[in-house]
């Protein structure tokens, strides 16, 4: 890797209507290297890149390119220059083909009549994802590719500017292991061919895995910069949160009651069947497995959001019919799902609004709300969660990543639920944010809460758990008690190579 500067951000500011985001940081950048740019959400990284990219303009600072004064006011100005951003949140037109969204307003036409050459856009496109390696067909409509695949394409797409500056912002936030090392190679083909990438991500393994330098970001400030080999976990979560977090999984002893939810070979026709468990009083029960494993599918289907084809559902020895999340509330179920922004908050409202969606009649009196109590309620949650915003009417989009998750946590703790679901509780979320939310998490069991929670990530489930059940191609393959977790043995679970004894081995 060469040693020269490309690109040098100095003293970069940039406020929004309540919020410093950036305050004076400076970033640079070297040919042929991925730069990893980290810390806690809300920290400005995303801001800093959105200003490269020309979403954003700052308010102070400088931009060099190649030593030489750089203004840019748009992103086709940023394009022009060699920068481009693919976003964590992917916006491919879904009814159009790979090729269409590559060369989406700069097709190429037949002369003279200007009529669209797609023979020529198939041939581009063709030639291009060869060169990266990139098994897609420039045909496909994009409605049916995976996550990942889309995730290729934009890659494909920054490349077909001949880019030499790629943003990408958490590309791996919802794709599979497998999908990450095919992207992790893709990276390292840019690499080679001189492409520099600034790599935005919380997940502190793959962090170790392809960056050459990283720099930490604190509360819009510049915090250090360092190359990769000088750095460690410790150091990194230090750098992150200011603080030392000893334990990112601070898991307190509950004491563990009767039985309260029980699922007795519960089916939901093409997406499992024969999933049988309980969750106690104070109990924190893990469900592990891999993507498609259907741990998803089976807490949708316990939440009325998917009908059961087959089994029972009981509360407290008594059988329930949930046909709906209706069903499930007025049974004292809470489901917090893994996809907060679409099916957890309603970004256009506030962090009031909100946080008391679900207790509007609670509030009312004579169809109207009792702004006070409903004021007094919201400013307790915000206070008990710690929850970041400059105020509650502010707008639940504009917050960070791990304050939306505690707005949705917020949401339902209201509602006071005895069963609490949580489905990839702290995806996308920094390490400071999760700690908190581990935190409160192993609060409510404490309080008597029955906690189901589904993650991908196997330190959260070994951390949280009391208990675990393994899916694997939608059936369980087995169940193991606290003490009986290691990462092999889920693995192995998980991928159906055996099937490990249960709590009654």
């Amino acid at each position: 890797m060469q040693n020269q500067t490309i690109l040098e951000m100095k003293d970069i500011s940039k406020s929004f209507p309540g919020v410093q985001a950036l305050n004076k940081v400076s970033f640079n950048l070297k040919p042929g290297e991925v730069h990893v740019l980290i810390g806690e959400n809300g920290a400005g990284k995303s801001t800093m890149m959105k200003i490269l990219a020309g979403i954003y303009q700052k308010d102070s600072g400088e931009i060099l390119l190649h030593g030489e004064p750089l203004n840019i006011h748009n992103p086709k100005e940023a394009l022009s220059k060699g920068i481009s951003m693919i976003h964590q949140e992917l916006s491919p037109i879904p009814y159009m083909s790979v090729a269409e969204n590559i060369l989406l307003g700069r097709e190429p036409v037949s002369t003279p009549l200007k009529i669209l050459n797609r023979k020529e856009m198939r041939r581009f496109t063709r030639e291009l994802l060869d060169s990266l390696s990139i098994p897609l067909d420039p045909d496909t409509l994009m409605s049916e590719l995976s996550v990942a695949e889309t995730q290729m394409m934009e890659i494909a797409k920054a490349t077909s500017f001949n880019s030499s500056i790629i943003i990408m912002d958490e590309p791996t936030s919802a794709i599979s292991d497998t999908e990450v090392d095919i992207l992790f190679n893709l990276i390292r083909s840019l690499k080679d061919r001189g492409k520099s990438i600034v790599y935005i991500s919380h997940k502190l393994d793959e962090i170790f895995r392809i960056s050459d330098r990283i720099t930490v970001l604190r509360d819009g400030g510049f915090v250090a910069s360092e190359d990769t080999g000088n750095m460690n976990q410790d150091k990194l979560i230090n750098l992150m949160v200011g603080r030392e977090i000893s334990e990112i999984f601070p898991k307190e002893e509950s004491s563990i009651g009767n039985v309260l939810l029980e699922v007795e070979d519960l089916e939901c026709k093409g997406a499992f069947k024969g999933v049988s468990f309980t969750v106690k009083k104070g109990e924190i029960l893990g469900i592990a497995g891999l993507m498609g494993a259907g741990r998803t599918e089976v807490v949708e289907t316990i939440f009325g959001i998917r009908n059961k084809s087959n089994g029972t559902i009981k509360i407290n020895g008594s059988v329930v019919n949930i046909e709906s999340p209706a069903d499930a509330i007025q049974h004292g179920m809470a489901f917090i799902p893994e996809d907060r922004k679409n099916f957890g908050l309603i970004l256009k409202r506030s962090v009031k609004e909100n946080i008391t969606l679900l207790k509007l009649k609670y509030f009312s009196r004579f169809l109207v709300i009792q702004k006070r109590r409903e004021n007094k309620a919201v400013d307790n949650s915000i206070k008990i969660l710690g929850i970041k915003t400059p105020r509650k009417e502010q707008n639940v989009a504009n917050l960070s990543g791990g304050n939306q998750q505690k707005v949705v946590i917020a949401k339902w703790l209201l509602a006071e639920p005895d069963i609490l679901i949580l489905d990839e509780p702290t995806r996308g979320i920094d390490v400071g944010s999760k700690a908190e939310i581990h935190k409160l998490i192993s609060q409510l069991a404490v309080e008597g809460k029955a906690v189901i929670m589904v993650s991908s990530e196997l330190p959260e489930i070994m951390g949280m758990s009391d208990r675990v059940i393994i899916m694997h191609d939608g059936q369980l393959t087995g169940e193991l008690p606290r003490e009986k977790f290691t990462q092999e043995r889920i693995m192995r679970l998980a991928t159906n190579q055996i099937n490990e004894g249960t709590t009654n081995e």
